[in-house]
């Protein structure tokens, strides 16, 4: 069933993008700045070494094919021509004020997010990648971005602050924030004498075709889900307990029946496919919630490469923005959810830590590439469904 695509890097393939249309390019990128053009069959298309040989974080192609591919390496970031991978078109140098994590391309291909070490999200304006938005509020790494669908100035953000932000491109400041260390979950209380808590560090956030469904891979080995409702307010929160080590990886699935498919990888090296579209977080009629008066609270700072051992036994606080009021955390109306193993739909036993998924339509099968510690490539078909 699973097969491999090898020989296209000499060291381990830290991320991978595919390219929209049904005879689509992948491009992966790794350690050493090597990037790397596969067929959908898995052949070699082309390949690149990017000067300076930082390794590649990220690569993103534009939405509407033929259009170039943005690879992050180091601060910069190199904007290439699938068609013809000589080198770099365009180079936008420093658009991270430190190491770049993450890309994230809105829907019409006019803005580009910068997630980078500083905890700094920068937007660019495209084409010409004109820093429009410097957004100033994680407190240690920010690793993940990405824009919702339909609404191109909408951007959540997450980081290795325990943060999940909302961003509106108009203003500088969030919409709201989580701090997902603030979350209750009665697994903590649970914990075997000796077991070692794992602090729910952001690693990857996606949002739903719809818009209003996010998701959060975290270190605790949660994939934690929240839904946005009308206004951009935050309306709901749970988690899926989807990984016995940390989930590294959780994107939502495009080309499924319903936009609520999530495939997920862990430090376990374990790869799921879940359902969601009956989770209480996404389907508010599968759970009456309660409705408790929200309440003021002091607000509480993580201190940068800060990773508190300590679990706070509170409700989910959500930090919302007012006129006039920053900085105020707000208790949100709503528990959060936390399913024991919904059930994933796929369960598989990949064997290695997963660096990177990339779901994928490969000749007309539903597919997932996932990116480990090697240099290959390892595609899983998602066709039992």
């Amino acid at each position: 069933m699973a097969r491999q695509w090898s020989e296209g890097h000499s060291s381990s393939i830290l991320c991978v993008g595919a390219s929209s249309g049904p005879e689509g390019l992948l491009a992966s990128g790794s350690e050493g700045g090597e990037v790397t053009l596969w067929s959908q069959e898995g052949t070699i298309v082309d390949r690149l070494t990017l000067p300076g040989e930082d390794d590649c974080t990220s690569v993103v192609f534009a939405p509407a094919a033929p259009g170039p591919l943005y690879v992050s390496h180091g601060d910069t970031i190199s904007v290439l021509d699938p068609r013809n991978l000589k080198g770099p078109v365009e180079v936008f140098q420093g658009a991270g004020e430190e190491e770049i994590n993450a890309l994230a391309l809105n829907e019409t291909g006019s803005a580009l997010a910068v997630a980078d070490d500083s905890g700094a999200v920068r937007v660019l304006e495209l084409p010409g990648g004109k820093v429009c938005r410097t957004l100033r509020r994680h407190t240690n790494i920010c690793s993940s971005v990405a824009f919702r669908p339909q609404r191109p100035n909408n951007l959540l953000s997450a980081g290795l602050d325990m943060q999940v932000m909302l961003w509106g491109l108009q203003k500088t400041r969030p919409l709201w924030t989580v701090n997902l260390q603030d979350v209750t979950e009665e697994e903590d209380h649970q914990q075997q004498p000796g077991q070692l808590f794992n602090p729910p560090l952001v690693h990857c956030v996606s949002v739903a075709s719809c818009g209003n469904i996010v998701s959060c891979a975290a270190e605790d080995g949660r994939v934690h889900i929240m839904r946005i409702g009308s206004g951009s307010k935050l309306e709901q929160q749970g988690a899926v307990k989807a990984h016995s080590q940390g989930a590294s990886q959780a994107h939502f699935v495009g080309f499924l029946p319903h936009p609520h498919w999530l495939i997920t990888g862990g430090n376990d090296g374990m790869v799921a496919l879940w359902d969601l579209s009956k989770h209480p977080v996404v389907s508010p009629e599968a759970k009456a919630t309660g409705t408790a008066a929200p309440r003021r609270k002091r607000k509480s700072r993580v201190k940068r490469k800060e990773q508190s051992k300590d679990k706070a036994k509170t409700p989910p606080k959500v930090e919302k923005e007012e006129a006039g009021v920053e900085d105020e955390e707000v208790e949100a109306a709503v528990a959060e959810e936390v399913t024991e193993k919904p059930g994933a739909k796929v369960n598989i036993s990949h064997g290695d830590k997963v660096n990177w998924l990339c779901p994928a339509v490969l000749k007309g099968e539903p597919s997932v590439v996932v990116a480990d510690q090697s240099s290959s490539l390892t595609v899983y078909p998602l066709s039992p469904l």
